[in-house]
């Protein structure tokens, strides 16, 4: 009787949490299909993968997944690459195969190892990349279904570049324009505090749809014209539905574009999975700790069934997860509850779908790709100091001179990866460069006979610290008291080792240096002991 009692206290809380969540999920599963260049129904078949199957397998009760803004750039210049859907869908399954075998060898921890400034690079980089491809679809000057900013910026005579002006739709910016300042409006407080269980995206999407009708019944100049409407196949039949799903194109196994993207999806999707779940734990009522191997399992399962139906990769989404939980989600039941609503909306009403501008889903991608570049987390960034701000800027350069600009054609598409590479190696090699300067510490003071020196050895001296260490004692002038004192260190390398005994032995006592160690443990069989200089 408590069980039952329990279940419907759950279900009380988590309907309504479900149908929020499938308000705030629906125009997304939408819009991200319009950036990734993919069809609608790829959206959504993702979002009810998210929400129904990576719900029930998910260790976090309160995360939803789907369809992600964070890896529309990463989808849009891998099916542009790639050439082919059906192939690209072969790259979503395997980066879920390579998610299941991550979770198989306890890799749940791998954001860990990921700095944080390459990661915010990364993430930068996807919303300048969103807003980029979306201002085309936004004007109404997309020339083709995926939309680029080079189609508005025209390079060669300087008449040319006022052309597309020309080519503007005014009903579709005036839509996007709408769309924009409704839902700044709603993001407001007073507003968002009665309404707080309403997604703005949503009322702005049926807004747009409103005044697209109206301008089509008033036969307006300004009416929006269906190539600027969403495109949802519909059913005549069960059997047509079936129909609609896509199986991908398994020759990609053999292709090494399929594979090498693949694991690019994979390597991305478990990073923002795994900071979403992070983010969900954190923010959290009950304080939850997820399992972050049990995560990877189930978005492995989820991606590598999206991939053979026919759906978009998915990750764990914050935006989704914190609507469940201020939406008053306790459990797996509402995630689970939103994807059979996204099913039923996709079957029953694909109609009313079309009908909505693709204006409405740019506006809400252009807020969401400014939410993740905007001004704030530069300079976040800066004042944290250039080990942070350093590897930020080389990833954020590395990847929008590849993938926006086209400055390496070879590689245009893959800039992702190659910004998140570059940016790793400036970490890397910016904690070298830390760790050089801090392998020692120098202490000199002035005596009226000769210099007293000490030099305390940090907790770890690597090989990586041997040039620095042969350049101070090479540099140790002559009739010098030098102590070096390793009370405090756990690790010498052996390398440094030999460099401190030939300094002892032979250099100090060529230069009149007397030296004293300090603190040696008897394992590095370097005795504790003074060396008098010669010319003592």
């Amino acid at each position: 009787m408590n069980q039952n009692k329990s279940l419907f206290s759950t279900l009380k809380s988590d309907i309504p949490a479900g149908i929020v969540v499938f308000l705030v999920a629906l125009p997304l599963c939408l819009g991200i299909s319009l950036a990734s260049g993919a069809p609608f129904f790829s959206g959504i078949i993702s979002g009810i993968i998210g929400g129904v199957v990576i719900g029930f397998l998910s260790g976090s009760k309160l995360s939803v997944s789907g369809p992600a803004a964070g890896l529309a750039a990463l989808v849009l210049a891998a099916i542009t690459n790639i050439g082919d859907f059906r192939l690209f869908l072969c790259a979503v399954l395997i980066a879920g195969i390579l998610q299941i075998v991550m979770s198989l060898a306890k890799l749940g921890g791998i954001a860990n190892y990921f700095p944080s400034s390459v990661i915010k690079g990364m993430l930068t980089c996807i919303g300048i990349l969103i807003i980029a491809k979306q201002i085309p679809h936004a004007m109404g000057y997309d020339k083709d279904e995926q939309g680029h900013l080079t189609e508005l910026l025209p390079f060669g005579d300087i008449h040319e570049i006022f052309q597309p002006l020309q080519h503007i739709d005014l009903g579709v910016l005036g839509i996007c324009l709408i769309s924009i300042l409704i839902m700044l409006i709603w993001d407001r407080p007073f507003i968002k505090k009665r309404f707080k269980f309403v997604p703005g995206a949503l009322v702005a999407v049926i807004i747009a749809v409103i005044l697209s009708e109206l301008l089509k019944a008033s036969n307006s100049p300004f009416l929006i014209e269906p190539d600027h409407l969403v495109s949802i196949k519909i059913a005549e039949s069960p059997s047509d539905f079936l129909g609609f799903f896509t199986i991908p194109d398994f020759n990609g196994f053999l292709n090494s574009k399929v594979i090498i993207t693949g694991f690019m999806i994979a390597i991305i999707a478990s990073l923002e999975t795994l900071l979403s779940i992070e983010a969900v734990d954190n923010i959290d009522p009950e304080r939850n700790v997820t399992n972050t191997n049990r995560e990877l399992l189930a978005q492995g399962i989820g991606n590598s069934i999206s991939g053979l139906i026919g759906g978009l990769p998915i990750t764990s989404v914050i935006v989704r997860s914190s609507a469940n939980i201020h939406s008053g989600g306790k459990s797996k039941l509402s995630t689970i509850f939103h994807g059979l609503l996204l099913l039923v909306c996709i079957i029953v009403i694909p109609s009313l779908l079309n009908k909505i501008p693709l204006a409405a889903l740019a506006a809400i991608l252009l807020l969401t790709g400014y939410k993740l570049c905007k001004l704030s987390v530069f300079k976040d960034v800066i004042s944290k100091g250039k080990y942070q701000y350093i590897p930020f800027f080389v990833t954020v350069i590395v990847i929008l001179a590849i993938d926006l600009f086209g400055l390496v054609p070879a590689v245009k598409g893959e800039g992702l990866l190659i910004g998140v590479i570059a940016g790793l190696i400036t970490a890397f090699g910016a904690i070298l460069h830390g760790n050089l300067k801090n392998s020692y510490y120098f202490h000199k003071t002035k005596h009226h006979e000769n210099d007293i020196i000490t030099i305390r050895l940090s907790e770890e001296v690597s090989f990586l610290n041997k040039a620095s260490i042969r350049e101070t004692l090479d540099h140790i002038p002559e009739n010098t008291n030098l102590t070096i004192d390793a009370t405090i260190t756990q690790y010498i390398d052996f390398d440094v080792l030999e460099i401190i005994k030939e300094f002892r032995d032979i250099k100090a006592p060529l230069k009149d240096i007397t030296c004293k160690l300090v603190g040696f443990k008897d394992v590095y069989q370097i005795n504790n002991n003074y060396h008098v200089s010669s010319g003592h």
